[in-house]
């Protein structure tokens, strides 16, 4: 059945109904587990390991306890309001006018990261048909040609095609630990080499396995206007998904490491060990049902979920007037040009999948620095709310984790930076200084209205405190 939501008008404000909010902690755990589980873990693994050897569990556990301090914000204001427009209505409160057209830009320019998931989807498809390998650059711009196609169905008919493939991913991982575990050789913990490369590698694969450990927070926060009690909730919820995705990784680290010598697994896709552990018929399911399904569920579901928030940006005036155009389905095809180029780029100059993964998050930390730190402005601003919030402790030690969550994504973010090569960092400082550039520029223009940028503050503010009132 289609979930619908309904709104009542309060005070001229929209409120979700009561009998609405029908979603409880496992719906909103499964929701979670299921978003946050997937093509990071595959694409990235084997260069994390490359980087720190057998420690690589280490870097995946301090991954996932720094990328959900990174993300702390999503769940202190998840605590203190009932946001139906979840991390973008989270954003518009936080947000100054200048962050706010950053925040727009780096959405547009998230588009870098569909290249990665059709690079890896072809790395992997082609372990099982070696033709791929050689037409490698065409396969991977047709599978965004198709994914992209399918975007033009609508989220609908993505969520139908994501749900089955989540299945079989699920199914995928499940198989690996449990048939890889008994074939990790002794003395795993003990190895000397266990460190491969120091401190430096450590942190370098924690970084690097950031984006895999990145999305424990996305889900729960999207579907506030329909959990029950979701300021108690949905934090619940981000916890259980991040130990959840703590216990899977990590096993899935152990048996990537473990089951072979790191000389042959570092560097590689996670094909190597599965074809050590798997007979040829469930090696080829892993292969296809596990890693090529896990990264174009991803793949597809950053390309259709960009519909709405890139339409919003182009209308909100961030973009010129002509991305705002849309078909006679409102599908907005020519926003999603751009996007579809931008998607492209990193295929036709040859860009590795780190410095990909770089690329894309980088600006992302830089935004969640700033968000972590406004949340201490947010607390001062809105005492009732915070007296109310589930999360409510000290304020002087609140305010001193989102001083250390700030911390925590700037220095993901100086991480990644300091691993580019020279010309990718000229090229990424280059993208910052140009939409750092546009967001002034649409500014102090007057392309984008400060007003009605205040305004819309305004009026999620009062919904959220509607539907506080609604309880």
């Amino acid at each position: 059945m289609k979930e619908k939501v309904t709104f009542e008008s309060t005070s001229n404000q929209k409120v979700v109904k009561n009998e609405e909010r029908n979603l409880g902690l496992l719906n909103v755990f499964n929701l979670g587990f299921g978003g946050a589980i997937g093509s990071g873990i595959f694409v990235l693994l084997g260069l994390a390991i490359g980087a720190t050897g057998k420690s690589i569990i280490i870097s995946v556990l301090l991954g996932i306890v720094v990328m959900t301090l990174a993300y702390f914000f999503n769940i202190l204001l998840a605590s203190m309001f009932m946001l139906p427009g979840g991390d973008y209505a989270q954003k518009a409160i936080a947000m100054n006018p200048f962050f706010t057209g950053l925040s727009a830009y780096i959405t547009v320019i998230s588009g870098l990261a569909v290249s990665m998931y059709s690079l890896a989807a072809v790395d992997y498809a082609s372990i099982v048909f070696p033709v791929l390998g050689e037409y490698s650059k065409l396969a991977s711009v047709l599978i965004v040609v198709i994914l992209f196609a399918f975007s033009y169905k609508g989220s609908k008919f993505a969520s139908n095609i994501n749900s089955v493939m989540t299945f079989v991913l699920l199914l995928s991982i499940l198989i690996f630990i449990i048939k890889g575990l008994p074939k990790v050789q002794s003395g795993y913990f003990s190895d000397p080499n266990f460190y491969l490369n120091g401190k430096s590698g450590l942190i370098q694969a924690m970084v690097l396995m950031g984006w895999a450990c990145q999305g424990t927070t996305m889900g729960p926060v999207a579907v506030q206007a329909v959990t029950k009690d979701s300021k108690k909730t949905v934090p619940k919820a981000i916890g259980l998904v991040a130990l959840a995705i703590a216990v899977v990784y990590g096993l899935m680290s152990i048996v990537a490491s473990g089951v072979l010598p790191i000389s042959e697994v570092g560097g590689q896709n996670l094909s190597i060990v599965a074809n050590e552990i798997f007979s040829r018929p469930v090696f080829v399911i892993f292969i296809i049902g596990g890693a090529v399904f896990a990264i174009l569920t991803s793949m597809m579901s950053l390309i259709t979920c960009q519909r709405y928030p890139m339409l919003n940006i182009a209308r909100d005036g961030w973009l010129p007037s002509v991305f705002t155009k849309t078909n006679d389905e409102e599908y907005p095809y020519v926003i999603y040009m751009l996007y579809f180029v931008i998607s492209l780029l990193p295929i036709f100059f040859n860009v590795d999948l780190g410095a990909i993964v770089s690329m894309v998050m980088i600006p992302a930390m830089i935004l969640n620095t700033y968000m972590n730190f406004a949340c201490i402005r947010i607390i001062d601003e809105n005492p009732e709310q915070w007296e109310k919030s589930s999360m409510r402790t000290n304020t002087g030690f609140m305010k001193f984790l989102c001083v250390l969550a700030s911390l925590c994504a700037a220095f993901v973010g100086f991480q990644l930076f300091r691993n580019l090569k020279t010309n990718e960092m000229i090229v990424m400082l280059v993208i910052l200084l140009v939409i750092s550039l546009l967001s002034v520029f649409n500014i102090k223009t007057g392309r984008v209205s400060k007003e009605q940028l205040d305004l819309r503050k305004k009026k999620i503010l009062e919904e959220a405190y509607a539907n506080e009132e609604y309880l």
